[in-house]
Parts: C-alpha cells; sequence; structure tokens
C-alpha cells in the first residue's frame, strides 16, 4: 500500500491505515521525528489496559463500574532531529515534495520517505524504515536516515523514550501511567512504569546507535526529564553526507516477566537484536511474514481494488493476533485506535474464529475458546450482578479480564445475543476441526452456564402460551429494548437444545467428566427438563402476508420506507438523525434476521433465505462494519453474484476508502475477517457438511480467478477457481472426500484435482 504526497488533512487517517503490530504490541504511523499538526499518537501493548471510571448521569443496579481502555503506552519510536537547532517538523517545513509512505504487507515493514527545505531554508532528504519483529515480538525496530542536500549544517539527532503519554478517550482525566525509574546505560534507555489501578508493570526500553557520513559516533545522555530519557548524536554534514540513526525498542512486562527483572528482560531482548542487525532482522522479518502468508493469502487476477482490499485485511488480522498467548483476544480496533477499548467484543466467536481455525493451526483458535472458558467464572459473576442465579452465565458485550465493562445501557444489559454466539463458536469449533476434546475438558461447563442464564432471562406469556424474551437488543443496535428479537430467541432455544445433546453425547462417551462436570456445576434433571420445555415452545414474531420471521415484534408497526428512498444526504443516519428517529424506523444497521440465517443455514430452506433477504436487504443501512460480509456470503448463496460483489467490495475496502469517514480513530480490525469469509465461505462457498469438507464455487465477472488455502482438520487444501472449473491441490500423504457441488470427489495427495 503506497500514499503519494504530503497532505496534512490525511495524516491521522493515514495513522490508521499504515499501523503496524505483531501479536503482542502495535503502534500507529506516526511520525517519529516531531510533527506540531493534528496527530494521534498512538502504542499499545496486547493486555495492558485501565479500567477508567464509567461516565454516566444515572445508575442502576449491575451497571459496569469502568470502561477497559487500552492504553496508549511511553511512545518508544521518538527522535528528535536538529538541522542547525531548528527540529525537523513537516508541519513548518517551507516545502515537502516526493512524500512517500509504503506498508509492505508482503515483508511485514513501513517505510517513510520525504524531500523538504527547512524553515531555515537547508534542504534535506529523509529515509525511514521501521518494523515491530513477529520473531523477538517485545521489539520494534527503526532506521531512519536523513541525507543533506544543500550547504553544511550540523545534525543532531535525539532518539527518546516518553511516558507522558495519556489517552484521547478518557473519562476523567486520569493519570493513566506511574512512572517509577527512569534509567540509562550507555546507549540504551529505560523506563520503568505501572498502570494506575491495574498495576501492570512495564519497561519501556531503547538502544541507539548512529553513523555520521560512514562514521560511527558516540551518544551522550540528553536532558533527563521527569518523564522523557533521550540520547544526543550530533555532527557536522556537508552536502550530500547522510546520517544514520538504528534504534531499537519496545516493551518488557510483568504478564511475561518477575515485576524486578524488566530490565534486565529488556537487556536481553536488546542484546538479542545487536547481535543479530537491523538489516538481518529485517531479513527475518520477512521470511516470517512468508510463512503466514503460504497459508493465509487469497490472491485475485483481474481485480487489483479487491486484490489489496483482501490483502489489506488478512494482513491487519496477522498483526493483531496470532494464537501465541490464550490470555489475548481481538479487539475490534486491534492496535490502530483506542475507539472500543481495545476490548473483547463477540466479533470474535462470530466473525474471527473461522478464519484462524482455516489459516492456523487449530490450536491457535482453540485458545480463543479457552480464553472464553477461562473468564466463566467472571461470566456467572456478571449474570449475579444482574439477579441471575445457580450458576446462569452472561459473558460480557465488552472484556478486558471477563468482567463486564460497557458503559451503555442498552447494550450491557440488553444485548444478550453475545452469550450465543459464544455457544456457536464451540460448536463450529468441533464442525470444523474435528477435535471433540474442548467439549468434555472445559467448553460443557461453559454451554451449561449460557442454558442457565437463558432458561432464566425468558418467561412464559400466558396470552401466546409460549416463552417470550422481553426488553433486548439484537445485534442491529438501531432497535434498542425490544421484546422478542427473533434472533435471540432462537439462539436461546438453540443453546439450550445443544447443551442437551452434548451433556448426552459427554455422559456416553467421557463418563468422568460428566461426573465432575455435574458435581461442579449441580445440574439437575430438573434444570434439563426445563430447557428442553423452553426449547421447545419458544415463541418467534412471524408476518402471515409476507411469509417471514419478523425481527421482533411490532416490526411491521414502523414507516416501512426502503432505503433507496431516502434521499443521499440523509445518510448515513447514525451521523444525520437524532437516536430517536433512529429507533423508529425501520432502518437496519445489520440484520438481525439475517445473522440467524448464517449461522444456522442448514435449519432453513433456500426459498427461507431468499424471502428474507428481499425482505430485510431493502431496509439494511450496512451503517455497521459487520454487516455487507454476511449480505454478500447469502447473495452468492442465492446467485446474485453482482450484488455479493458490491458487498464483498465494500467490506475489503471499509477502510481503505474510508466509507464512514472514520478512519482516523482505527480501523475496523474485526470485520476484515469477515472479508475472508466473503471469498472463501461466499464465492467459494466452502461449508462442513456431514463431516465433510463441502464447494459450491462462483466468481465474480470482474475476476479473471482467485485462490485460497484452508486448514482442514490438518489437512491443508488449496482451491482455485476461475470461469470454466475449480483446481484442487492437497498437501500431506493421504487421499480425502470432498463435495462439490453435491457430488463426491476424492483428492489424491499432491495431486491436483479439476472440476
Amino acid at each position: 500500500m503506497v500514499e503519494q504526497g504530503f497532505d496534512a488533512e490525511r495524516v491521522k487517517s493515514s495513522e490508521s491505515l499504515f499501523s503496524i503490530g505483531n501479536g503482542a504490541m502495535g503502534q500507529r504511523a506516526n511520525f517519529e521525528e516531531d510533527y506540531s499538526g493534528p496527530t494521534f499518537q498512538g502504542s499499545y501493548i496486547a493486555g495492558v489496559y485501565y479500567p477508567d471510571k464509567t461516565r454516566v448521569g444515572w445508575w442502576k443496579n449491575g451497571y459496569p463500574e469502568y470502561f477497559a481502555k487500552v492504553l496508549n503506552a511511553p511512545n518508544w519510536i521518538g527522535i528528535h532531529v536538529y538541522i542547525d537547532s531548528v527540529a525537523l517538523d513537516l508541519n513548518t517545513c517551507k516545502v515537502v515534495v516526493d512524500f512517500k509512505r509504503e506498508l509492505n504487507m508482503k515483508e511485514g515493514w513501513y517505510t517513510r520517505s520525504f524531500r523538504a527545505t527547512t524553515s531555515n531554508d537547508i534542504q534535506i532528504a529523509v529515509h525511514v524504515t521501521r518494523f515491530l519483529s513477529l520473531d523477538l515480538d517485545e521489539l520494534g525496530a527503526i532506521k531512519y536516515e536523513l541525507q543533506l542536500l544543500s550547504g553544511e549544517a550540523t545534525v543532531k539527532m535525539v532518539p527518546y523514550l516518553d511516558a507522558g503519554i495519556t489517552n484521547e478517550d478518557s473519562n476523567w482525566d486520569d493519570k493513566f501511567w506511574n512512572i517509577t525509574n527512569i534509567s540509562q546505560q550507555g546507549n540504551r534507555g529505560f523506563i520503568e512504569a505501572h498502570t494506575m489501578k491495574t498495576h501492570f508493570a512495564t519497561c519501556t526500553f531503547m538502544h541507539a546507535e548512529a553513523e555520521f557520513d560512514g562514521k560511527k559516533v558516540d551518544g551522550k545522555p540528553s536532558e533527563k526529564k521527569e518523564t522523557k530519557i533521550g540520547l544526543s548524536f550530533e555532527a557536522t554534514l556537508e552536502r550530500g553526507q547522510t546520517a544514520t540513526l538504528t534504534k531499537f525498542g519496545g516493551y518488557t512486562v510483568s504478564t511475561n516477566h518477575k515485576k524486578e527483572a524488566l530490565v534486565h528482560a529488556a537487556n536481553t531482548v536488546l542484546d538479542t537484536a545487536t547481535a543479530i542487525g537491523f538489516d538481518q532482522l529485517l531479513e527475518k522479518q520477512a521470511s516470517a511474514w512468508q510463512a503466514i502468508w503460504e497459508m493465509s493469502d487469497i490472491t485475485i487476477a483481474g481485480d487489483v481494488k479487491a486484490q489489496q482490499g483482501i490483502r489489506f485485511n488478512i494482513f491487519q488480522l496477522n498483526q493483531t493476533y496470532l494464537g501465541k498467548d490464550s490470555r489475548l483476544n481481538i479487539g475490534p480496533k486491534g492496535f490502530t485506535g483506542e475507539k472500543y477499548g481495545g476490548s473483547t467484543y463477540w466479533d470474535t466467536e462470530a466473525y474471527c474464529l473461522p478464519f484462524y481455525m482455516a489459516t492456523k493451526d487449530q490450536t491457535v483458535a482453540r485458545s480463543l475458546l479457552e480464553y472464553r472458558y477461562n473468564h466463566l467464572e467472571k461470566a456467572i459473576e456478571n449474570a449475579q450482578k444482574l439477579g441471575f442465579t445457580n450458576g446462569a452465565a452472561l459473558y460480557p458485550m465488552v472484556t478486558m479480564n471477563g468482567e463486564e465493562c460497557h458503559n451503555e445501557w442498552e447494550i450491557t444489559f440488553e444485548e444478550i445475543h453475545r452469550n450465543g454466539a459464544i455457544a456457536f463458536a464451540i460448536y463450529n469449533y468441533y464442525r470444523f476441526t474435528g477435535d471433540y476434546s474442548y467439549i468434555p475438558e472445559m467448553g460443557l461447563e461453559v454451554l451449561i452456564g449460557i442454558a442457565r442464564f437463558w432458561s432464566q432471562r425468558v418467561n412464559f406469556s400466558n396470552k401466546k402460551k409460549k416463552y417470550v424474551m422481553l426488553g433486548v437488543t439484537g445485534p442491529n443496535e438501531y432497535e434498542n429494548n425490544v421484546n422478542n428479537n427473533w434472533y435471540t430467541n432462537y439462539l436461546a432455544k438453540w443453546c439450550m437444545t445443544y447443551a442437551l445433546e452434548q451433556l448426552q453425547k459427554v455422559k456416553d462417551g467421557y463418563p468422568s467428566d460428566y461426573d465432575r462436570i455435574v458435581a461442579h456445576t449441580k445440574l439437575t434433571e430438573t434444570e434439563t427438563d426445563l430447557w428442553k420445555e423452553i426449547s421447545g415452545n419458544m415463541y418467534f414474531p412471524r408476518s402471515k402476508k409476507h411469509a417471514i420471521y419478523l425481527q421482533q415484534d411490532g416490526f411491521l408497526d414502523k414507516e416501512m420506507i426502503e432505503v433507496k428512498d431516502l434521499d443521499k444526504s440523509e445518510r448515513p443516519i447514525n451521523q444525520k438523525w437524532s437516536w430517536d428517529r433512529i429507533l423508529r424506523s425501520p432502518y437496519i444497521k445489520q440484520a438481525d434476521v439475517l445473522q440467524g440465517f448464517y449461522l444456522f443455514e442448514d435449519q432453513f430452506t433456500q426459498e427461507e433465505l431468499e424471502k428474507h433477504f428481499d425482505f430485510y436487504e431493502p431496509f439494511t443501512v450496512h451503517e455497521s462494519s459487520l454487516s455487507p460480509c454476511v449480505h454478500s456470503i447469502q447473495a452468492a448463496k442465492l446467485g446474485r453474484m453482482e450484488q455479493a460483489y458490491t458487498f464483498y467490495l465494500r467490506t475489503s475496502r471499509l477502510d481503505l476508502d474510508d466509507y464512514n469517514k472514520e478512519v482516523e480513530e482505527g480501523l475496523h480490525i474485526t470485520s476484515m475477517a469477515g472479508t475472508w469469509m466473503s471469498i472463501v465461505e461466499g464465492f467459494g462457498g466452502m461449508r462442513v457438511l456431514d463431516d465433510k469438507l463441502s464447494f459450491s464455487p462462483q466468481i465474480p465477472s470482474q475476476w479473471d480467478s482467485y485462490s485460497f488455502k484452508v486448514n482442514f482438520r490438518n489437512r491443508i487444501i488449496k482451491v482455485t477457481v476461475d470461469a470454466q472449473k475449480t483446481s484442487f491441490e492437497l498437501s500431506g500423504h493421504e487421499e480425502m472426500s470432498i463435495r462439490v457441488d453435491g457430488r463426491r470427489v476424492v483428492l489424491q495427495p499432491d495431486a491436483k484435482t479439476v472440476v
């Protein structure tokens, strides 16, 4: 991805788009040198957060006491650059030309270059390369090269660490960091600090070396301040000569090291980095990314915009989460911004899990499930705060450590469908990987807690003679506090049925686990009988006239004006309309009913999908980043490839083309997994049917061909589709039976099979 030309209005957006990460930390593409124009400083450490006290005008029992914030961490990338004592600042330079950024997604590095005339009329050229190491995930590296293009000048470079950092989204302007020690050892600097309240101890570190005109220059201590430490490298350059600063930096954290050993751990990382050197580390970075791309790449021939879109999405997903640490998860903005607090949402289970299951070893996906099991006791506590009993579990809408920390009541208390996404992920994991061991070891306890919640959340309606669910919000957040949201009711029914099925399966096949779980959860036959009763008598709102399920009771009471009949000046409605007007409208942020049809498509006919798609899509404004991908998959299933392609392009280039005019706040990481799903499940038609992998391939008319790989039960299949045929290549030693358009096809190892 390349940006050419300096535009101050675009700086914050580009800081998001050119973000880099390595699963353990990440940072926005802020300039290393000083910049006095509008900028959004952002460096983040995975798992390090602050409980920012909730700010609301009223309080109710069970309300979260804080909103977890991923913290803007101490800045290690900074380099003050002075030319004849004047600071280099692109905002004050007289001329900036040949400005270029490049994000090399293939090899995992970021560069920036420009030529400028400074405010004191000195001409320079700058080239910077930066990356966050995948091999040494506590380490980042920068090579900053400055060439003098005119006259003679004294150049001073001051690499520094700065812990005087704040969050843009702080509720109360609290101090998030407490600095405990600032120290220097030769060319190295260290700032030890811990987060307030949560007491994550960190050491931000750096090591710097410089050469001026090819000659090594010794660093001198720069002024040490309360929040800052730096080194100074200074020499006089003549025209054509270059100053090169190499800087290694990063973080060691108490989640991985003893608090008293953080500086020692930082020195160990720096010793390794300096021994290897910048250039060889960059080569290792390219090799590490090559291994990732070997499995996760999707190639598209004939459509550059579509190709760039999917690769950008895959790159960002891998930068955010690599599955090395089951304590971590995937924030909706990843390491690219502060919005959504960097916390875990239901997006992980509903959208991200399929990507990681198919493009990684299954242990990565299992780590995501273990994350939820490890938070089960907190989920039970969350339910208790709302009045639920007997081990009922309500997983949080937003969390860092298992506690609910979302501060909007209609989501915190009502958007309870997230419970169903977690149960579905357990089912989906087993369906795809064939690894049942998670369920008797961990998953069944999660399913029991979730089923208990649903059985207590419903009530019996004497009027309807059915079980109903009142006062909920579905994925479509443009309708709050509704009764009998179809998607939520259906999830509740399914969860209880699935829990009963797994109880019987574990009882039959894993009796010792069954006895342990029943004893621990104190599960009774009275409870399971109630689950059967409720799941068999759940109410679902329906329109006889339209022969469809309704999103919720009263949906047809709205003024049913389709999106196409809205004036374009009214869009997006979430920026143009009052909340009151949105809630009374029929407009859908993301379709609840179609989300259910996506998860449970084998329980509905093609004709039913078509009716519901044709009814709901015209009212959908797709102002959720999670909306277009599901519609793309379903349009493809219905054979409507032009519509499917349009939805795909929107989801894949949501950030690149800044559809929602908000990319400066950060990228939409979790919805990027939906882009992958749009191709593999939508165009490729990949499903698991009757325990076999199945494909129904189609291709957009705009493409010549496309290909992807999936790791299905430790067997890797490459699928290549063009207008005439689909080719399958199986890696391994054993043949494999799949289905293609309903027909059985046997793949031979290390051979191409053409259908």
